[in-house]
C-alpha cells in the first residue's frame, strides 16, 4: 500500500529516510510493497546506514505494522534478521509477528536456537508460539505443528535456556493442544516463581480452556497488579462468564493496566450483563475525565456489542440534546 503522500522521486525519500535529520513516520510508508527497483536501491543503501538509524527504522515500521494491516515491510524485515545488531533483529521479528509465510519457520528456528543473543531468542521463540497459535486456531496448517511444538519443547527442556525464553516458550506453548502442555503449566505455576507463574497464567489463557478458571480467578484477586492484569487477560481469552464480576471489579482497580485488561476481558467476554456493565461505566464521571479509560470502555462495548449481533454502537451513545427532546 502507498498511502497518500507528496510525489517526489523515491531516492528523494530514501536519502530522508537514511539520513541523520529526525524520522519523518510518513517516509516510511514508502518502504511498503516497493517495486523491484525501490527495493534494489534500498538495499544498496541500507548497508551505509548507522546502527542507531537502521534500529530506528525497523523499530518505526514494526509499530506502523502493529497498527495498520494495509502495510507490507516483510521483505525488510526478513532480511533484518540477519542484522549485525541484536535490537534490530528483535524489531523485524516483532515486525514479522502477524506473519503466515511458512518459509519464516526455518529462520526463526534457527534464531531461537543459536542466536548469541537472548532477547533475540526470547522474541523468536513468541514468534514460534503465534505460529502455533494460528495453527491451533485454523489459519495454518496443522501439519506444521508436531515439528514447531517439537523444536519449541527441546528449547524448554534445555538447561541452558534462559528463564526469560522459558517463560515465552511456555506462553506459546499454551495453545498447543499437546499431552505435556498442562503439565508444564502446573508446574510453572507450582514453581514459586513468581515470573513463571504470570506466564503459567498467560499460558492458561492462551489454552482457552476453563480448567483453569479457578485459578485464573484466585489469581485476580492477587496482592501483586502484573498478576491481577495478567489474570484479567487470561480471563478475557478464556471467556468463562463466572469471571464477570470480579472483572467489573478489577474494572475499577487502583492500577490502570489491570483496569485496562479488566475492560477488554469484558469486551472479549460479552453478553447482556457485560454490555450492561460497559454501558454504565461510560456514564462514571471518573471514566469520562480519562481518555485512556473512556476509549477502552467503548472498544470493548462495541467488541461486546458485535459478538450480541447488535452492531449499532450508537445505541450505547447519548447526545444531551437528543436525551432533552425525549423528556
Amino acid at each position: 500500500m502507498k498511502e497518500e503522500h507528496d510525489e517526489r522521486p523515491f531516492a528523494d525519500i530514501l536519502a530522508e529516510i537514511f539520513g541523520t535529520d529526525p524520522l519523518h513516520i510518513a517516509n516510511l510508508y514508502r518502504l511498503s510493497d516497493m517495486e523491484e527497483a525501490e527495493e534494489n536501491l534500498f538495499w544498496q543503501g541500507w548497508t551505509a546506514v548507522s546502527d542507531e538509524r537502521r534500529q530506528a527504522i525497523v523499530r518505526h515500521l514494526a509499530d506502523i505494522v502493529e497498527d495498520n494491516f494495509m502495510v507490507d515491510f516483510s521483505p525488510i524485515f526478513a532480511r533484518s534478521l540477519q542484522d549485525a545488531q541484536p535490537e534490530v533483529r528483535v524489531a523485524a521479528l516483532d515486525g514479522l509477528w502477524d506473519a503466515t509465510d511458512l518459509k519464516m519457520i526455518p529462520v526463526i528456528t534457527r534464531l531461537l536456537q543459536e542466536d548469541p543473543d537472548v532477547q533475540v531468542r526470547a522474541a523468536a521463540a513468541g514468534s514460534l508460539g503465534h505460529y502455533v497459535l494460528l495453527a491451533e486456531w485454523g489459519q495454518l496448517p496443522e501439519r506444521i505443528l508436531p515439528k514447531l511444538i517439537e523444536t519449541m519443547l527441546a528449547a524448554y527442556d534445555s538447561e541452558d535456556t534462559a528463564v526469560s525464553i522459558r517463560r515465552v516458550l511456555l506462553e506459546g506453548l499454551g495453545a498447543a493442544d499437546h499431552p505435556r502442555t498442562n503439565d508444564l503449566i502446573v508446574h510453572a505455576y507450582e514453581s514459586g516463581d513468581q515470573a513463571m507463574q504470570m506466564s503459567a497464567i498467560f499460558a492458561m489463557g492462551n489454552s482457552a480452556d476453563r480448567r483453569w478458571s479457578v485459578t485464573v480467578l484466585g489469581e485476580m484477586q492477587s496482592p501483586y497488579e502484573e498478576m491481577r492484569a495478567e489474570a484479567a487477560r487470561a480471563a478475557g481469552s478464556i471467556g468463562n462468564s463466572d469471571f464477570v464480576p470480579q472483572l467489573a471489579e478489577l474494572a475499577y482497580d487502583e492500577d490502570v493496566a489491570v483496569q485496562l485488561a479488566a475492560i477488554a476481558a469484558l469486551g472479549q467476554i460479552g453478553g447482556d450483563e457485560v454490555q450492561r456493565i460497559l454501558a454504565d461505566m461510560l456514564d462514571d464521571s471518573e471514566i469520562e475525565e480519562d481518555d485512556e479509560l473512556l476509549d477502552a470502555v467503548e472498544e470493548a462495548l462495541e467488541e461486546a456489542a458485535m459478538m450480541a449481533g447488535d452492531f449499532d454502537f450508537g445505541d450505547f451513545m447519548f447526545d444531551d440534546d437528543e436525551s432533552d427532546d425525549d423528556l
